[in-house]
């Protein structure tokens, strides 16, 4: 009796687990695979999502210095309705407002877009990726 009711719980517990995956992946706009020799701001990238996006829509999957990505692990570019396509790599040397002046957008809507970056902008670095979207997006 013991093992019919521990398999039970076992078997809600799975399917619990498997509609909770289902309905996240819904939510995902874009999904990409891990490959050997990925890093975090190399896939945001490629793959022209923002740094923080990449983070934020993979909350529990990727650790905060990114640090356990393995080949094959899937990921979420970004989740519908908060998907920024149009990104900037920081190059060294480079702000904000100069982000903002070459992407055509005011320097709130990068701020907004990027809530990872402080508002005087000195947490940025090379390589990172920004949203440059001119539309706003709610994370």
């Amino acid at each position: 009796m013991f093992s019919f009711i521990r398999i039970s719980v076992l078997v809600a517990a799975l399917t619990l687990a498997t509609a909770s995956n289902a309905q996240s992946q819904a939510q995902c706009a874009r999904n990409y695979t891990v490959h050997l020799g990925d890093f975090c701001d190399g896939i945001s990238a490629a793959q022209h999502t923002s740094t923080f996006q990449l983070a934020n829509a993979n909350q529990g999957v990727i650790n905060a210095d990114c640090s356990n990505l393995a080949v094959g692990m899937p990921l979420c570019l970004g989740d519908l309705g908060k998907d920024c396509s149009t990104v900037t790599v920081v190059e060294s040397g480079v702000g904000c407002a100069t982000i903002a002046d070459n992407a055509g957008i005011p320097l709130d809507t990068l701020l907004h877009n990027n809530p990872n970056v402080n508002a005087d902008c000195t947490n940025i670095y090379p390589g990172e990726v920004l949203c440059t979207s001119g539309g706003l997006f709610n994370y």
